[in-house]
């Protein structure tokens, strides 16, 4: 009679092991399926976020040489800064002085106001050693004009700046080779001419000294 077998227990736990390893494997793998899923969602969220628009830079203005004259105008012209009469800023072409036209013109001429001929001269005294072209630019606002003397704005801006040039030339010993004028009539508004405010601002003449590069 045969002995009975005393290690069938073997045989069940050894079933029991391997399904109870079974058991781990699909777990880990359902753990992985889900980590799997919610890096795919954060992948896709980050790929449908809109990329940040670059903030610009403002343009760097190429006008150095031009920084001591500016500054010494901006002291100074204060007080006529102060008052609306002209106004004092550096561009990319160089370094421009508006002279509001009603200070130093009448409307609708041309010849200067003698008693604000002492502003012009701090000017000329600011750029008249520097080796930079002057350019002198007459505007007018948007309202049309027609008299006697000027057919339209046209001819009334080029006289305008016409008349910054012979000062310039001639009191204030600025050489004429540096020298030259622009009239752009309404052309070249620096604000709206729908208000008189806007109108008041676009009547003027410009006196651009010009950078190296300009």
């Amino acid at each position: 009679m045969p002995r009975p077998s005393h290690e069938r227990w073997f045989v069940s736990y050894a079933d029991f092991v391997t399904l109870l390893f079974a058991f781990f494997v699909v777990l880990f793998a359902c753990a992985q399926t889900d980590k799997m899923k919610i890096l795919s969602r954060s992948l896709q969220a980050t790929l449908d976020r809109p990329l940040p628009r670059p903030i610009p830079k403002p343009p760097e203005l190429k006008t150095p040489e031009l920084q001591p004259a500016m500054d010494f105008l901006s002291r100074q012209l204060r007080t006529e800064i102060e008052a609306g009469q002209m106004r004092v800023r550096l561009e990319q072409r160089g370094l421009v002085v508006s002279l509001s036209q009603a200070a130093f013109f009448p409307s609708g001429g041309d010849q200067l106001e003698p008693r604000l001929c002492t502003s012009i001269r701090k000017v000329a005294d600011a750029v008249r050693d520097l080796p930079n072209p002057i350019r002198l630019e007459g505007h007018t606002d948007s309202q049309a004009i027609h008299d006697k003397r000027f057919r339209d704005n046209w001819e009334l801006s080029a006289a305008r700046a016409l008349a910054m040039l012979q000062l310039l030339n001639g009191s204030e010993r600025i050489a004429r080779e540096r020298l030259a004028i622009a009239g752009y009539a309404d052309t070249a508004p620096i604000t709206t001419n729908e208000t008189e405010e806007g109108r008041s601002r676009n009547r003027r003449v410009d006196i651009v000294i010009l950078s190296k590069g300009g």
